[in-house]
């Protein structure tokens, strides 16, 4: 079975109520995106994708992401915490097999290698598919692959840092070790290691949590704060990237496109293996969202919108 490139994010406001997203889910599947990403700290997320598991009996027709120790009020990326995340995600979620599992964040304070044991042991017992960090730097994820190596254990093979054309000018969240962004300035080596080894990235607020979504305007920076979260006006209500946002705007009227289009587009055109993460409420407006499978940008377009360019040389 094939994964679809576009991965659906069940962090939306029903999912992480508990609500009843079955009819939604239905149409998401139907329309060919199998995999779906939550996290045992996503309030109730799994409960409600487990319900659709159950009921719909589509287990063997998706894949499953799903995330643990996350930090809390305290550090959590511990064996103990893991296993325990691991067992509560397996109850929630109506399954006995984990697809994908990553570690939600990174603790630099601890040793990789008991992580690395507990995520094998899941794995040799046909409990958990492949398995990575959300979070995790590149120099931790290569720390965890040599103890992988050195002791004949299945490595870190994906991982999940934001990434997106909006660049995070401020940690939105927090918690152990902080998030993982690999966008914008002063991250080239760490998207040259993606572009060479092509090891899956999840990207995740692909979208800069709504800011990209054309329900705000670059014209009107000062009403961003009143249709965006606390946690997108603190990540990504910069400058720099309202100037992203215009220049987006610009090209979604090229391309006879949406902001949310070409901002996903420009991940999917990337040289690295990405895989966005992308949460929609309506139906409508995910499978909108999905047309930029078939936008194509050059070089210089990629360019232009990250502002490593003026001028394009080039207009598609």
């Amino acid at each position: 079975m094939k994964m679809s490139r576009i991965v659906y994010g069940c962090a939306g406001r029903a999912m992480l109520e508990g609500e009843d997203v079955c009819d939604l889910l239905d149409k998401v599947l139907e329309m060919g995106v199998n995999c779906f990403d939550t996290a045992e700290n996503y309030r109730h997320s799994e409960e409600s994708l487990g319900r659709w598991i159950a009921e719909r009996n589509v287990r063997s027709r998706i894949f499953i992401i799903t995330k643990g120790c996350h930090p809390y009020d305290r550090d959590r990326v511990t064996p103990e915490d893991l296993r325990e995340d691991i067992e509560k995600s397996f109850r929630r979620l109506h399954t006995d097999y984990i697809d994908i599992y990553m570690l939600h964040r990174d603790d630099s304070k601890v040793p990789v290698g008991p992580l690395v044991e507990v995520l094998n042991e899941y794995h040799k017992a046909g409990k958990i598919g492949r398995f990575g960090g959300s979070n995790w730097t590149v120099k931790r994820i290569l720390e965890a692959n040599r103890y992988a190596d050195e002791h004949g254990l299945q490595p870190f093979t994906l991982s999940s840092p934001h990434f997106g054309i909006g660049v995070q000018a401020e940690d939105p969240y927090g918690g152990s070790d902080g998030c993982v962004n690999i966008s914008g300035p002063g991250m080239e080596k760490e998207r040259e290691f993606y572009e060479i080894s092509q090891m899956p990235v999840f990207a995740y607020s692909s979208l800069g949590r709504g800011f990209f979504t054309g329900r705000v305007r670059s014209d009107a920076p000062e009403k961003a704060a009143k249709v965006l979260d606390e946690f997108a006006v603190k990540g990504y209500c910069h400058p720099e990237n309202f100037e992203r946002l215009r220049r987006a705007e610009q090209m979604a009227v090229e391309k006879n496109a949406t902001v949310s289009q070409i901002a996903l587009a420009w991940l999917l055109n990337q040289k690295m293996n990405v895989f966005p993460l992308v949460s929609s409420g309506s139906f409508d407006r995910f499978k909108e969202n999905c047309g930029s499978l078939n936008i194509s940008m050059t070089q210089d377009e990629i360019d232009w919108l990250d502002l490593k360019l003026q001028e394009r040389k080039t207009v598609q």
